[in-house]
C-alpha cells in the first residue's frame, strides 16, 4: 500500500501539483512571485494634432467719408464754381430742436461773414419744423433775389417712424426745390440718433453754407458761358 502511495506522490510531483499533506488537508496554494519590474503605463503613441486656432474677431472700422480731391484730366472744359461772398443768400431754419437749430444758424452766420457776404446781403427765415423747411425755401427761390438757399433743421430719431418720415420728406422736398426753381439748395439738416450725434455736427452748417455759395458760383458762371460756344 505504500509503494503504491509511494507511486501517487511521485507522479504528482512529475505534474507539478503538490502532494496532499499528511493530515488529508488541501495542498498549499503555489505563491505567485511579483515580476522584476513594475509595468508602467503604456505610452501614448505621438501625434501631430495641434489644438484648433481660433479666429480672432476683427472689429469693423467705423464709417467714414473717403479723403481726397477730385482730380479731372487734362484736356476737358471744366466748369467748377467757387466761394464768392459778393451774393445774397437766403437761410431757412427750423425752430424745433432750437437748442441744436440754434447753433446751426450761429455757425452758418459765421461761415458767411467769413466769406465776405454782409449781413444785409441775408435774409433768415425761421419756421416752425423740418417738414416746413421745403415750402419756405422754395418761397425765397421764387423771389429771384437769392443766389443760394440754405437750410438748417435737426430731426432726432424717437421710438416710432415719425422720424424717417420726416427726414425722407425734408430732403426730398429741398430737392424739389431746387430741381423746380433752379437756385441752389444746400441741406443742413442733420438726421441723428440722439443730441450727442447733433452736437458733433454743427459743422455741417458751415459745409451747407459753402456748397450752396459754390453751387450758385458756377450757375452763375454757366449763364454767362450759355450764349457763347465752348472754348
Amino acid at each position: 500500500m505504500s509503494d503504491r502511495i509511494d507511486e501517487i506522490e511521485s507522479r504528482l510531483r512529475e505534474m507539478g501539483t503538490p502532494p496532499p499533506q499528511a493530515d488529508g488537508g488541501a495542498p498549499e496554494a503555489p505563491v505567485l512571485q511579483p515580476p522584476e519590474h513594475e509595468p508602467g503605463p503604456m505610452p501614448m503613441p505621438e501625434t501631430d494634432l495641434k489644438p484648433e486656432a481660433v479666429p480672432e474677431l476683427k472689429q469693423e472700422p467705423a464709417p467714414e467719408h473717403a479723403a481726397g480731391d477730385l482730380n479731372v484730366p487734362e484736356g476737358y472744359h471744366v466748369l467748377a464754381g467757387g466761394v464768392d461772398g459778393r451774393r445774397a443768400v437766403g437761410v431757412v431754419v427750423s425752430r424745433f430742436n432750437g437748442e441744436i437749430t440754434d447753433r446751426l444758424l450761429k455757425r452758418a452766420l459765421d461761415e458767411l461773414e467769413e466769406v465776405g457776404v454782409p449781413r444785409e446781403a441775408i435774409m433768415i427765415m425761421p419756421v416752425p419744423g423740418a417738414f416746413e423747411l421745403p415750402l419756405a425755401a422754395m418761397a425765397l427761390a421764387k423771389t429771384r433775389r437769392y443766389a443760394c438757399i440754405v437750410a438748417l433743421g435737426c430731426v432726432i430719431r424717437g421710438e416710432t417712424p415719425h422720424f424717417d418720415l420726416i427726414a425722407h420728406e425734408s430732403a426730398s422736398g429741398l430737392q424739389l426745390a431746387a430741381i423746380e426753381t433752379g437756385v441752389p439748395v444746400a441741406f443742413g439738416v442733420l438726421t441723428v440718433e440722439n443730441s450727442e450725434q447733433a452736437e458733433q455736427r454743427i459743422d455741417k452748417a458751415a459745409e451747407a453754407v459753402r456748397s450752396a455759395l459754390e453751387m450758385a458760383d458756377v450757375f452763375s458762371q454757366l449763364r454767362a458761358s450759355a450764349a457763347g460756344p465752348l472754348h
